[in-house]
This record gives structure tokens, sequence and C-alpha cells, in this order.
């Protein structure tokens, strides 16, 4: 063996070691930034899950387990599964509230379905933000539709989608959502699942819209705020200041037939405990509540009811 035959060998093994170096180097700088530019790779697949059916049995793990054994990557993030049992409203306004705190390509299942087993849809509906929903066609998607829009929608009939052979005539939040769910988050082609349905023919809630006029506001409330009796209303701040109520100044109300005279305030503490006040809630929509009590127990106020407000005088 010549002694160039000697030192080319070395010289292989030395490249070697320093091109795998580069390569390694090159591997751990650039994958962060990889991922961070994919959006795909920058969330995890995520359904986020909705239903009226309280904790007290097993009918939420049940659902969880079914979307699971289907995507067992998935992340899923309980929304509430304390809706008011039957309240489509509630679902809807919800499910607008949250939306907007998710990215696209998220899965929403929704199971509030006081009509289950009857010829109600199951559907899957798109939205232009990317997001999807899984729920039943009963209007839980009125308020994101007004909103976000929705872009397409399908009915769920393919059964190859669902589990079981022998489907349940009331739980199809076992049988049907959570397993289409999980088809979607997993990235399982959705044209799949049924056929399309025009947008303009879902289920839409009847949905009062507040007005102003010159004589002031006619509204809504809608519901109560959790367990804290603070009454929600279909006001957004916008409207409420078209009428010329600066906060701290006492405002001329009727809900429910009643009136009252209510300071219009920052937060809660503005005012002594036990009075009343109107604040713009978390949301942007004016709110009634009473300091550490509740509004809906102290002036017996079930929603939905009226809200009259005049406009202020100058």
């Amino acid at each position: 063996m010549t002694s160039s035959q000697r030192s080319w060998k070395p010289r292989v093994y030395r490249i070697s070691v320093y091109q795998l170096s580069l390569a390694i180097l090159f591997l751990l700088v650039a994958s962060p930034f990889a991922a961070a530019s994919d959006p795909s790779r920058k969330y995890p697949p995520t359904i986020v899950f909705m239903t009226d059916f309280g904790v007290v049995d097993d009918s939420v793990a049940i659902c969880r387990g079914v979307m699971y054994s289907i995507m067992p990557e998935v992340r899923i993030v309980d929304l509430t599964h304390q809706v008011t049992p039957f309240s489509i409203t509630d679902g809807a306004r919800f499910l607008y509230g949250a939306t907007p705190y998710f990215p696209a390509s998220t899965v929403f299942v929704v199971v509030i379905d006081p009509t289950v087993g009857s010829t109600r849809k199951a559907i899957v509906a798109h939205s232009k933000r990317g997001q999807y929903f899984v729920l039943p066609d009963n209007g839980l998607l009125t308020l994101v539709d007004q909103r976000d829009g929705i872009d397409a929608a399908r009915e769920v009939t393919n059964p190859d989608w669902m589990i079981g052979t022998k489907l349940s005539s009331t739980f199809h939040g076992r049988d049907i959502f959570s397993p289409v769910g999980a088809h979607l988050v997993r990235g399982d082609d959705w044209t799949k699942v049924g056929p399309e349905i025009a947008v303009k023919d879902l289920v839409r809630l009847d949905w009062k819209v507040a007005t102003v006029d010159d004589r002031g506001l006619n509204a809504t409330v809608i519901a109560t705020d959790g367990p804290f009796g603070n009454l929600v209303t279909n006001v957004d701040a916008e409207d409420f200041l078209k009428l010329g109520y600066a906060r701290g100044q006492d405002v001329p109300v009727t809900v429910g037939g009643k009136q009252m005279t209510i300071k219009f305030v920052k937060t809660f503490s503005d005012v002594p405990l036990g009075q009343p006040l109107l604040y713009i809630d978390s949301r942007g929509r004016l709110g009634l509540a009473v300091n550490q009590n509740s509004f809906a127990a102290t002036y017996s106020i079930k929603p939905p009811v009226a809200l009259v407000i005049p406009r202020a005088t100058k």
C-alpha cells in the first residue's frame, strides 16, 4: 500500500463525520422553524366537545372513548357538559363565544339534541374560518353562521363513519357525532361523510335582533350567566353606547315589565353590595348584574324577557 493510499482513508472518514455533524446541526436548527411555519404541526389535532349530558354518569366518558379509539393522539377540550338541558339557544351562545379562541382546523362536536332519533339531520359544517362542526341540524350554528359564515355542509349518512351495527335511537353522541368528529380530526376526507346540503337550508334559530331607534333600545334578555344569575342580553356594546349613556350614570331600564333605575359601571364592585348594575360583559354585550348576588333571583327574571332602555336625555 502506498503512502498516498494510507492518507486517503482517514481523509474520507474525517469528511463523513463533518458532513454528518452539519446535517445534525441543520436538523436541530431548522426543525423548530419548520414546525412554526406549518400550521398542521403547530397545533395538535383538537376536538372541542360540548353537550348537555352533565357529568353524573358515563355518557361523556363513553363519547371520549369513542374518539380516542379512532384517533388516539387527539386532544379533547371540554367546552362544557352543563348546557341547560335541551337548550339549543344556550348551546348556540356558548359555541359563538368559544370559536374565536381556537385555530382553523379545530373540530367542534356539539350534542344538544332534544329531538334525537327523529328526522332531524346529523351534519358536518365548515366555516369560513376553517373550522368544522359536527352536530344536529337544529339551529346550533345560527350565531356562528351570522358572524363567521358557513360555506359548506354535509349530512352524515356513511355508516363507515359511525360505530355499531345497530345505531341507538337515543345516543347519537356516541354512535354518530363522536366517531365523525374523530374521523375529521384524523384527516379523513370529509366529503365521504355523506351528501352535500345547501347552506341556505340549514335550520336557524328565530333569533331576535336588538334595535335602536329615536326612542331608544328594544332588546331581549336571552339567558343567565352560569351560576351567578347575571342577565345576558342580545345587545352589543356599540348599540348600547348609541343611547348616549356614560359610565357612572343612572339608566332607566324596563326588564321583564319591571321598571327600575340602574347605574352603568365598569365592574361589579363599582356599586355597593347587593345593588344592581349595568355593565359590558366579557363577550362585548350589555349585561345586568347585582354585586355579589343574582339579578335573576333578586328580581324574579326568567329569560327570555323584553328589555327596553330609552335614549339618554340631554
